[in-house]
């Protein structure tokens, strides 16, 4: 089973992805960053509605800090929603701010509600780590799922990804009489390929989420990755196949039970089909942000080596001896599991 021991180090953006994020409109001037947010001075545990600990904390500042950060943070939310246009600010409220100790970035998620009617909404402001911002434009090129994020520094601002927290389907949802279980398992078989062509990691249950839309017989699904951290970084190939993680075994017995070897050999050549259709719709982006990411130092030498290693024995060739770095890695997994059918 997979295991991550130790927690992966931060890699600051360069000033090639920066160029890149400025050409295509991902950088940005932001009136509050992830340093102000971190001026709080105390915090609470934040309970689901089972009382439950989430392991997320809201924090809670100065009056005037908060009116400050309240009136920047709708800014923020405007700038990624409607590109800037404040004429429809004084209407929000910035009404809390939760933080998360666990995981890599920290991330500060901060709820957005409309005075008028109380929806609300959520976005993250979290530190910009290099490999985050490289999955997440991934994500956006290859995966069916539009990605909306800005940078500004060393501020990360990404849209809430709306759906059913992966371990709390699996936990509460699956054994459903109505759930259509063969569309979760085929979803599921697309997913696992998605990672795999992308060296996406780390996709343990909490990682990703079930979006689920009714449809005119049925329910549809659809599983989105929401944890983009561990972009390329480990070492062991299987890091980036989710069915090998334990939390997932559950969905993966029903890729067992209900689709054959035939069946699930379709749905990966269904996707890599759609992925390397949606490669050859943005070649120019793809090639401006794999050639930025071969530049970069996004992971040790020493894993580089091992995954390229088993990547090698994986497709049956020793085409990976030729990358220097791991932005090469994944310019040569992706020639080969889009150019060509993959046998496992």
């Amino acid at each position: 089973m997979n295991e991550i021991s130790k927690k992966k180090p931060s890699y600051r953006i360069s000033q090639p992805l920066r160029e890149y994020l400025h050409l295509y409109d991902r950088e940005t001037r932001l009136p509050v960053t992830y340093g102000d947010l971190l001026r709080s001075t105390g915090s609470f545990p934040l309970l689901d509605r089972q009382g439950t600990d989430t392991l997320w904390e809201t924090v809670h500042y100065e009056p005037h800090t908060l009116l400050e950060l309240s009136q920047g943070l709708t800014q923020v939310y405007a700038l990624l929603k409607t590109d800037g246009d404040l004429s429809f600010t004084e209407h929000l409220i910035a009404d809390r701010v939760d933080y998360c100790r666990f995981g890599n970035s920290n991330p500060f998620r901060v709820r957005i509600v409309n005075q008028f009617n109380d929806n609300y909404d959520y976005f993250y402001v979290k530190r910009a780590d290099a490999s985050r911002v490289y999955g997440l434009e991934l994500e956006h090129l290859l995966s069916p799922n539009s990605i909306n994020f800005l940078v500004a520094g060393d501020t990360l601002i990404e849209e809430h990804i709306a759906g059913i927290p992966g371990d709390d389907f699996i936990r509460t949802r699956l054994d459903r009489p109505h759930l259509n279980q063969v569309r979760i398992a085929k979803e599921f078989v697309k997913f696992n390929e998605r990672c795999f062509a992308r060296l996406l990691g780390d996709m343990r249950s909490y990682n990703y989420v079930i979006d689920v839309t009714p449809d005119f017989e049925d329910e549809q699904y659809r599983v989105r990755a929401i944890d983009f951290d561990q972009q390329s970084y480990e070492g062991h190939k299987a890091m980036y196949l989710p069915q090998y993680f334990r939390d997932n075994r559950p969905v993966v017995e029903l890729v067992r039970q209900l689709l054959s070897p035939e069946t699930i050999r379709q749905y990966q050549t269904e996707e890599r089909t759609l992925m390397a259709r949606r490669a050859r719709a943005e070649r120019y982006r793809l090639k401006d942000l794999v050639d930025c990411m071969r530049q970069e130092e996004l992971s040790p030498p020493d894993k580089i080596a091992q995954l390229k290693k088993e990547l090698n024995l994986h497709h049956q060739t020793s085409e990976f001896d030729r990358c220097d770095s791991v932005g090469d890695v994944v310019r040569m997994n992706l020639r080969l599991v889009l150019g060509r059918p993959r046998s496992a």
